[in-house]
């Protein structure tokens, strides 16, 4: 079915979780719906709060301008928009928004009669953004422990965060998330890399079928996953690394103090290493 004849087949009333027919309409190729409003309100509403603090702030340069969370001494309570407020309300903005394109996606795929694995896989990515700057900072007890909203100064908070529990690589979830991450690099480029030598031969040759591919990786490795298969993979490998990137972080601080370095020291205690 050709794609705009099937878009007249599924444009149609139906499927949304809130407000009903009140914004369940297209505009152009995109779909509006309650929650795409509320998604454009709280974008657009967290940039121009990026902007005043900008303002306030004494650069305009986008590497240097940062918006930082309240001092720790402010806890949990709310802070003075100048000494931290603003970072509380652009967090506030920044859940909302992402929340709201999530339940976005769910409409859009009730609509499309879909199952919900890409809403799902975007909300592990949210999991890992709220666990940074709410869950984290919330079982430490004060929102000071959040990351602050800049280029350079992000990158600083990586780092000091880093070296402040001796060494991160030492971070024992911090090794499972960072091998799943380059397992999903490694496996997206495969993947891709075997579709597209299967369909687009050279010139004048034949486009090959799945079989082709999956006899590629039987040759090679023993074993193929399958064209299904292989995006189950894709699917875990990915979420495993968001879910374990967001244990890496909660986990120092909340649940561990000290080096990561020294927590290893567990495994020379053991009594065969330890004789």
């Amino acid at each position: 079915m050709a794609l705009l004849s099937f878009e007249r087949k599924y444009r149609i009333r139906g499927g949304t979780l809130l407000g009903g027919d009140l914004f369940d309409f297209w505009v152009g190729p995109f779909y509006v719906g309650f929650f795409g409003v509320t998604t454009a309100f709280f974008a657009a509403l967290g940039t121009a709060l990026i902007f005043l603090g900008a303002s306030m702030g004494d650069t305009w340069n986008p590497w240097l301008i940062s918006i930082d969370p309240p001092d720790v001494s402010y806890g949990l309570g709310f802070a003075p928009l100048a000494e931290g407020g603003l970072w509380q309300l652009i967090t506030f903005c920044a859940i909302g928004a992402f929340g709201s394109w999530l339940l976005r996606e769910v409409e859009i795929s009730r609509k499309l009669g879909m199952g919900y694995h890409v809403p799902f896989a975007f909300g592990v990515a949210v999991f890992a953004y709220v666990t940074l700057v709410v869950i984290r900072p919330f079982l430490m007890g004060a929102w000071g422990y959040g990351f602050p909203y800049g280029i350079m100064s992000h990158l600083d908070w990586v780092s000091n965060v880093g070296y402040q529990y001796g060494n991160f690589h030492y971070n024992p979830a911090h090794m499972v998330a960072i091998t799943f991450f380059f397992t999903t690099t490694l496996a997206l480029a495969m993947h891709g890399g075997a579709v597209l030598s299967a369909v687009n031969p050279g010139k004048g040759q034949e486009v090959k079928a799945p079989e082709h591919e999956n006899s590629f990786f039987r040759d090679t490795i023993g074993y193929s996953v399958g064209t299904l298969g292989i995006h189950r993979v894709g699917l875990f490998l990915a979420l495993s690394a968001g879910v374990w990137s967001a244990i890496c972080i909660v986990i120092s601080g909340p649940l561990y103090e000290g080096s990561w370095i020294t927590w290893w020291d567990w495994w020379q205690n053991i009594p065969i290493w330890a004789d």
